[in-house]
């Protein structure tokens, strides 16, 4: 049951996403560039946060739908316009409710509701409810604008993908695709001038004391220049892996579009996903994929997943030197062995392997399973990856391998 509700209507007939949906297409219309991303993503907060107060559905559309400080006086004029008519719940249930109030003017706030003054408090009342236009200072309405944005996500960010609602998944994804990815680093071959250099660099140091009357006041250093290390995502969405499957699609493309990776998954085949992931918006890179993976949510087969990419992509180095994330709980329907001979062939290759299981966030988690007894004595790092929390772990474990040198 919806808290925000209008006085001609019980609070049952209330729909706060249609609510919100329609306040997106008005600010639009007065000349807010609100992108429909950004407006579902407003809704999707209204649906999850429960605002019980105008403020409160205030400060969530602020944060969703606003780039910038200069749209805040359009978008305080048609937030009036728009809510007008609507009472907070808890001035009619609170315990000292004025009469009715009338439906709210242009221009006009909900009051907050006010208690009487301590001793030593300010005896100047607060009269305007939305922090927008009152007279506190622009760091206070920042703190606020960060703590109204950063609740919910707080409150998901440590959950475990599959114990959310498909209404916290489709937030916790979006949350995933903006999470920072930074390309992992590798040494070249070639010496580069730096001012933090470990080598001298004779010459330009002597072409310098040229300038100094042949005395080398001012040393030029070299180091070894640094490449992006190739990164390969190859993620399982059987039907074990159905609850995360579809979260780490949100991460793989991420990947391919921030750091040019290389993007597979499998069931009982191996697909190659990274040119449907590399163009176009979320939901037509998501059509492309599905279109392209008949068999998700089917059997796992491992090895022979692993065994084809070796086969056909590990010779042209496209494991080479790589960091490899596999994604997979490790229930193998095929012969262990071939998975634990796979992984044998891949170490060979690869830079650093990391194994991704999210059922092993589990307390009574034991790597029993066929695949993943045979994968684990060839893994480097082994994560979990259940949660929003677990993935920022997983991109700060892919940056720290770019330099690690291998035993």
């Amino acid at each position: 049951m919806p808290d925000l509700v209008p006085h001609s209507a019980p609070p049952a007939q209330a729909d706060l996403a249609a609510l919100a949906a329609a306040f997106g297409e008005r600010l639009h219309s007065a000349g807010v560039p609100v992108t429909p991303e950004r407006a579902s993503r407003f809704a999707e907060a209204v649906l999850l946060a429960s605002p019980r107060t105008i403020p409160e559905a205030y400060w969530l559309g602020r944060v969703t739908l606003l780039t910038g400080h200069f749209q805040i006086p359009v978008y305080d004029r048609v937030f009036d316009e728009h809510f007008r008519g609507y009472v907070d719940l808890v001035e009619q249930t609170g315990p000292a409710a004025p009469s009715p109030a009338s439906p709210l003017s242009a221009g006009e706030r909900a009051p907050r509701e006010t208690h009487a003054p301590t001793q030593g408090a300010s005896h100047s009342p607060i009269t305007s409810a939305t922090p927008g236009l009152d007279a506190r200072g622009d760091g206070e309405a920042e703190e606020m604008s960060v703590l109204a944005a950063a609740s919910t996500s707080e409150r998901l960010a440590g959950r475990d993908f599959s114990e959310c609602s498909p209404e916290e998944l489709a937030l916790l994804r979006r949350l995933v695709e903006q999470l920072p990815l930074v390309p992992p680093q590798r040494r070249g071959r070639r010496l580069r001038r730096h001012a933090r250099g470990d080598r001298l660099d004779v010459r330009a140091t002597l072409r310098t004391a040229y300038r100094t009357g042949g005395d080398p006041v001012r040393r030029s250093l070299r180091r070894h220049a640094e490449r992006p290390r190739r990164v390969v995502l190859i993620a399982d969405v059987s039907g074990s892996m159905e609850p995360y499957a579809r979260v780490y699609l949100h991460l793989m493309r991420g990947a391919v579009r921030a750091l040019g990776s290389e993007a597979f998954v499998f069931a009982t085949r191996l697909t190659r996903l990274t040119r449907q992931l590399a163009t176009g918006g979320p939901d037509y890179a998501y059509a492309r994929v599905a279109d392209a993976t008949p068999d998700w949510a089917g059997g796992t087969r491992i090895g022979t997943a692993l065994t084809r990419f070796l086969d056909e992509h590990g010779r042209r180095g496209l494991a080479r030197g790589a960091i490899v994330v596999v994604v997979s709980d490790g229930w193998e329907i095929g012969d262990p062995h071939e998975v634990g001979e796979a992984m044998r062939r891949l170490g060979r290759l690869a830079h650093h392997i990391i194994w991704v299981n999210p059922r092993s966030a589990a307390a009574e988690f034991q790597p029993l399973a066929g695949g993943m007894a045979a994968a684990l004595p060839h893994v480097d790092t082994f994560l979990s990856g259940h949660s929003v929390r677990a993935l920022e772990d997983l991109l700060a474990a892919i940056r720290e391998a770019g330099e690690r040198r291998r035993v």
